[in-house]
This record gives C-alpha cells, structure tokens and sequence, in this order.
C-alpha cells in the first residue's frame, strides 16, 4: 500500500480546495498512471522530479512510470471532536491510518469565508486541532495501560516496559504535551510503536495565504506559523490553495504563462508533495531503458537487495549485485557506456545501502 499523508485542519481553512488541487493535476497529468481514486477522499499524485523528466529526456522510454504518493482529505475537525462532535470518531481513526499529516492552517483574512472561531489566528487554531488529537491518544494509552497492568502480573519484561511507556506518556499527554515531543528512551518508544497514536506521526504546516500575499512578507499569520514551526524543528510551506487550484484548472499549455504571471516558477504543490516525501524520509530510485524509466520511492536507509524486492521479489531472493550510477553522472555523461568507460558505474552488494538519485541494473539468479 502507498504511503499517505493527511490533510488536516479545522473547517474552511483550505484544506479541501488544495486536495482538489492535488486530484485534479493528478488527472491531468497522468497519461500513462491512471489517476486512482480509492476512496472519495483519497487520490493518488505524481512526485515532481527533474531529475526523472531528464532521464525520459536521455532515453525516451516507451513507458514512464513517476513515484507517488497518496493524499487522503479528512474533513475539518472541530472542537469536540475527541468526544464525538462533527462526526469526530470517525474522523479520528482517517488520521490514524495515515503515515504523515499536512496541518492547513489559514493564513488569510476574508469576509466572505467565516472562520469556525470568527477570527483568523492559525497559532490557536493548531492548538485546537492538537489538543483533540491530545485527547484522543490520551484514551487509547489509557486502555493500554489498563490492559498491560493486569498482562504485567505475569511477570513478562515486554509487558512491564509497556508499563512504563504508557505510564510516561499519560504524564505527558495529561500536560498537554504532543507524543512526539514526550522525552521517552527508545525502548519506551518502540514500546509504543503499535498505539499508532496521532501525535507521533511526522507534520508539516501549509499556511494558506490570500492570492496575492504569496510572498507572505508582512503576514503576521504566517510569521506566527512560521516562528512555532522554528521551535519544533516542522517544515513550512507557503501557499494559495486559490490560486493551486486554478493552476490545476487550466490547460498544461497555459499553466506557464499564468505561474509567470503570479510570481511562480511551478505550482506551490510541487513544494508541498516534496515536502510530505522528504517527511515520509523517501528517496528515489531509478531504473531506466528505453522499453521503461521507473521511479521507484524507498525508505531511507534501506540496503541494495531490499530496494530490488521493490521491482520483484525475484529480484530480492537472488539478489546477486547492483550496478549503479548517480543520476546526475548519467545525465552528464549521457549513456551507461560513457558512465563505465569513466569509472561513474559501481559494483554493489548486498550490504550496500541505497542513495537518493541511485540508477541501478540488479543482477540476480533465482
């Protein structure tokens, strides 16, 4: 299953405009991946990677195959909704199941679109949506704790750790402290690895600014979103889910010439699909020939044989060796045969661990 990112944020903020951004230039731009829609609420887009437009360039493929990742729209929360209100149980468990969350928040001041709070401050407005998902992880280690109390009698040291990471993390939660943020050892982490609670997913903000306040200088909103961001350590992307989705709206043709027009070299959902990747902790992989260039998105860290498992398990069982180059060699270089006549090609094995850019033929027996 892809990896997914949820769009959260309290109502009218935007969050639904940029989703429809994000479904339609997938639409749009899928010639050859069909746009998937797998639930009403969850699309499928194309990561933007120029170094995969120069490698169809180099090759010409008669197949390309972009990474993606999913988006899934979880309507607005809204206060209450740990309790139930605005349908929030089931809004809750959408965020569960996701790997990542873009937190909207609304930078913009308008008349025409009321603020759930009658009032625009985007610093309070994440403070209520956490403090609903707070609350919520505060109940589900509750239970767990409850339940690993009595499992602790027989004296197993996996159920007492549990015991203790749940013991901590109630304190935390009970202070208002995000589960992220609660310093705990990694034994008691991973302890609570399977509690999927929602204030440990990774986030990155999306200040939703008025169409013409993109540059934001002087947005005491953003500037707010912006210095909280600083102090966790949380990326920021500036956009105009406005302007996002008349851009998603138009011909490709024509989509040039309007981002020139507004101050943009390409649609600020560029930035926001990268930064999700980046927050996923993604790389990309390439295989490339002229029958298929293919990215191929991977965790982090992840060594050679698994990265061929990707492909086909096949490729994993017997893996033998990979012969890589960096993508920026190739595209130098401009073909395999110049990149191993000037020492760019190398002979991996099993143990080697993969690189953002890596293009690789796997060599394997089965």
């Amino acid at each position: 299953m892809a990896l997914q990112i949820g769009i959260v944020g309290l109502p009218n903020v935007g969050k639904s405009t940029l989703f429809n951004a994000v479904s339609t230039t997938a639409k749009a731009e899928a010639a050859n991946y069909p746009f998937c829609t797998i639930e009403p609420n969850v699309g499928t887009v194309f990561v933007p990677d120029a170094r995969f437009d120069a490698l169809v360039a180099l090759y010409k493929p008669a197949k390309e195959v972009r990474a993606t990742i999913e988006f899934v729209d979880i309507a607005g929360l809204v206060r209450g909704a740990s309790k139930g209100e605005g349908r929030g149980n089931a809004f809750l468990s959408h965020i569960r199941e996701v790997d990542a969350i873009a937190h909207v928040v609304r930078c913009f001041e308008s008349e025409d679109i009321i603020h759930v709070d009658n009032r625009v401050d985007p610093v309070s407005d994440i403070e209520t949506i956490e403090t609903e998902l707070i609350l919520r992880d505060l109940e589900t280690v509750e239970k767990a704790l409850e339940k690993a109390r009595k499992q602790a009698k027989g004296g197993k040291a996996d159920d007492k750790l549990l015991v203790e990471a749940c013991e901590k993390a109630v304190e935390g939660l009970n202070a208002g402290t995000i589960a992220r943020a609660i310093k705990l050892s990694d034994e008691h982490r991973g302890a609570l690895k399977n509690l999927f609670l929602l204030t440990d997913k990774p986030v990155f903000f999306v200040a939703n600014v008025a169409e013409g306040d993109l540059s934001g200088e002087g947005n005491k909103h953003v500037k707010a979103v912006e210095a909280l961001a600083a102090e966790r350590g949380l990326p920021v992307v500036r956009i105009s889910a406005a302007i996002e989705a008349e851009i998603a709206s138009l011909p490709k043709a024509e989509q040039a010439d309007f981002l020139a027009s507004v101050g943009l070299t390409e649609p600020g959902l560029h930035n926001v699909v990268r930064t999700g990747y980046t927050l996923l902790e993604l790389i990309t992989f390439f295989t490339a020939g002229e029958p298929e260039v293919h990215a191929w998105p991977l965790k982090r860290g992840t060594k050679a044989p698994q990265a061929a498992g990707k492909i086909h398990s096949d490729f994993e069982r017997g893996f033998i060796r990979a012969e890589v180059i960096s993508c920026k060699d190739l595209v130098e270089l401009k073909s395999e045969a110049a990149a191993r006549s000037a020492g760019k090609l190398a002979i991996e094995g099993k143990e080697y661990v993969m690189r953002d850019g890596d293009v690789v033929h796997f060599r394997f027996n089965v």
